[in-house]
């Protein structure tokens, strides 16, 4: 497939931000397995050429008009916790030019796991919500679904879910519509009743 450098992209009300290729899952369902697609159906092609500098992503949102997004969404193609500490820098430049847009973060939840250390407190002042994918109901389930590189992704997860939720005033948790409606309800139980957050369903895209 041919390598572009979409940046940020627009979708609805929202700005999206794509600062990497790089992720730690394979998931069955992900779009990066439809090469018509380009990788998004928002979008010509979030496959990068090369990953951008945080100074060139703050310049890609700047070149917006920012007052016309109600969110301003880091994701993309890849799994944006990968570059968390550059995303914060972008961040903080934005609020002391004293931009206030929404921000939010859409990832895996793996991103301690990643990086090897906690990195939820760096959430604190910067995002207004973050959505994990919880995708399934076991870590059986969840490795053969998402194929993770990583032994103890799903319970690594979970527990981000959790420790997040301390820095972050909303947090959501989301399953494709795709799985069982008894495994549904599973996720549902374990969004609500053992991490405490927001629970949605969301429509699986094929293209």
């Amino acid at each position: 497939m041919e390598k572009g450098f979409t940046i940020t992209y627009e979708y609805g009300d929202n700005l999206y931000v794509n600062p990497t290729n790089r992720c730690n899952f394979n998931c069955e369902f992900c779009l990066r397995h439809n090469q018509g697609s380009g990788g998004s159906i928002y979008t010509h092609n979030l496959w990068l050429k090369r990953e951008p500098t945080k100074e060139e992503i703050l310049a890609s949102i700047e070149s917006h008009d920012l007052s016309k997004y109600k969110q301003l969404v880091f994701v993309g193609f890849g799994e944006p916790s990968y570059r968390i500490e550059d995303i914060c820098w972008v961040i903080d430049q934005m609020k002391a030019k004293g931009e206030k847009l929404y921000t939010r973060m859409d990832t895996n939840g793996t991103g301690s796991l990643i990086h090897g250390r906690d990195i939820a407190p760096e959430f604190a002042g910067r995002f207004d919500m973050v959505s994990i994918s919880l995708n399934t109901d076991t870590a059986e389930k969840y490795d053969a679904l998402c194929h993770p590189q990583q032994a103890g992704a799903y319970e690594a997860m979970k527990a981000f879910a959790k420790e997040i939720q301390k820095y972050v005033p909303t947090v959501m948790m989301t399953v494709v519509d795709t799985i069982p409606k008894e495994e549904i309800e599973n996720c549902r139980r374990i969004c609500e009743d053992e991490i405490g957050a927001i629970y949605r369903v969301r429509e699986y895209i094929e293209d």
